[in-house]
């Protein structure tokens, strides 16, 4: 993928995303909400930063085995059901992407939900990539 990085300089610096990514590539993998389960089905870790680690693993675990890497990534939305708490550990979640995913980041957003699927689960990341 080629992917250009778009942040307008009228627009508050982001920090931990991009405004906008203009992609161009063959191929879009559309990756499926993943929360901190592990292989059994089980949610992992109790702490926000916990589950985000572990979510983030999926969903570039799932993003490989499509044949893409973390740079593919055009667009990931955070569905959280704590803002409040998400943007307390903002440092450490930021640190968790970066050793994770780079620095070359998508377009994202966050959202606060009421709940998501699993009761336990704090965080899911979905979103697509377009691969070369």
């Amino acid at each position: 993928m080629t992917a250009e990085r778009v942040n307008p300089p009228g627009l508050s610096p982001p920090a931990g995303f991009s405004h906008a990514v203009v992609a161009a590539g063959t191929r879009v993998v559309f990756l499926a909400g993943q929360t901190a389960l592990d292989g059994d089905g089980e949610i992992v870790g109790d702490t926000l930063p916990e589950q985000f680690a572990r979510a983030l693993a999926n969903l570039l675990t799932a993003l490989r085995a499509a044949g893409g890497a973390p740079a593919d990534l055009a667009r990931v939305t955070v569905y959280t059901t704590d803002v409040a708490a998400y943007r307390a550990h903002a440092r450490e979640l930021g640190r968790l992407w970066r050793e994770s995913a780079g620095r070359d980041y998508p377009a994202m957003a966050v959202v606060q939900v009421v709940r998501l699927w699993d009761e336990r689960a704090r965080v899911e990341l979905d979103g697509f990539a377009v691969l070369p």
